[in-house]
């Protein structure tokens, strides 16, 4: 079966893979979509990030050349011995975060992660093998297309619920990428008041303001911190970088009114300076988020269920496998008319 492989920097290939022999705690998933993400858009770009190169990953025990893919969706084909909860012909999304389970869900991912994707082989092909608990069945009111946009849509409940965000409240979203377009849609669900949208690309701000951002502000054409706080003169109660850089980081604190929250969405793939002064002088409360919790993942497939999330129209293009580089990895680069791209495999809805 063909999959798209992580070997280096730039270097993604489409090659043939022999399926893996199922394990007894293991569901086989033929798999029907899946998004390319930004963290998948990194390891091209500049990895690795968290892909494994030097050992082999403690949880998932692999190692690169990995096959990519964490955000998708499929039917059950087979089960392992010991799976009780689902069964062939079941329709399934995959939470792809595995931890040691030892804490509490909320710090658990916090005493050490990976990712089905990227510590181990992921949905970049047509079947792979996954944990049973990473499995979600899919409400009969979403397709397998709608299932593929569950896990970035779960990271950005996570966010909204990082900020503690309140019906009402103000917000603004640096970044109008993948992430920060499903946070917009996150944080109008939760019931703010105000999601100003922070971006240098007109195009992306005109894709934000359609998903729901009231206000939008070209950061290449206005100074970002004076231009929201002519719309909220005290700063906003919350702010989320999702750009992932040292001038945005910088802007949503400073956006922030005193005692409101800043909440770390993005991944940093250097390191940034940055003089803690600033916060001291703020007063801003920072918070970071890490994918989810299952209890937020669970909490997006059941939102997204009965339509009170709609993330479908961040989608912007479906691809075949065997043009993942090109018109994936290459157009996200290069193209900031691209939001999420849906990558084809069986195609089953």
């Amino acid at each position: 079966m063909k999959a798209a492989v992580w070997h280096d920097q730039k270097d993604i290939r489409i090659e043939e893979v022999e399926p893996k022999v199922l394990k007894n705690n293991q569901v086989k998933i033929r798999v029907a979509w899946a998004g390319i993400c930004g963290s998948d858009l990194h390891e091209y770009q500049e990895g690795p990030v968290f892909i494994p190169i030097d050992k082999k990953d403690p949880l998932t025990g692999e190692i690169a050349p990995i096959t990519m893919g964490h955000e998708f969706s499929g039917v059950v084909e087979e089960v392992g011995s010991e799976i009780t909860k689902v069964k062939p012909g079941d329709r399934v999304v995959v939470n792809p975060t595995l931890t040691y389970g030892n804490k509490p869900e909320d710090i658990d991912a916090y005493d050490g992660f990976s990712f089905i994707g990227l510590h181990g082989d992921g949905g970049f092909t047509s079947y792979v093998n996954v944990p049973e608990e990473s499995l979600y069945i899919l409400p009969e009111t979403l397709t397998l297309q709608d299932g593929a946009l569950v896990e970035p849509t779960a990271v950005a409940v996570q966010a909204v619920k990082e900020g503690s965000l309140q019906f009402g409240d103000t917000v603004a979203i640096f970044g109008a990428g993948p992430i920060g377009l499903l946070t917009i849609v996150a944080a109008k669900a939760a019931g703010a008041s105000k999601i100003i949208v922070l971006d240098l690309s007109q195009t992306r701000l005109d894709k934000a303001k359609e998903v729901g951002a009231t206000h939008i502000i070209n950061s290449g054409e206005q100074d970002p911190v004076q231009a929201i706080k002519e719309l909220v003169p005290n700063g906003v109660d919350v702010s989320f970088e999702v750009a992932g850089v040292s001038p945005t980081f910088k802007q949503s604190i400073e956006a922030t009114k005193a005692r409101g929250t800043m909440v770390i969405v993005s991944i940093f793939a250097r390191p940034i300076e940055w003089n803690p002064l600033q916060l001291t002088n703020k007063g801003v409360k920072i918070t970071s988020s890490i994918a989810y919790t299952p209890t937020s993942f669970k909490q997006t497939v059941d939102l997204m269920g009965t339509g009170q999330l709609k993330p479908q129209s961040i989608v912007t293009s479906q691809i075949e496998l065997d043009n993942i580089v090109s018109e994936g990895f290459e157009a996200l680069t290069t193209d900031k008319s691209q939001a999420k791209i849906l990558v084809k495999l069986s195609g089953e809805m």
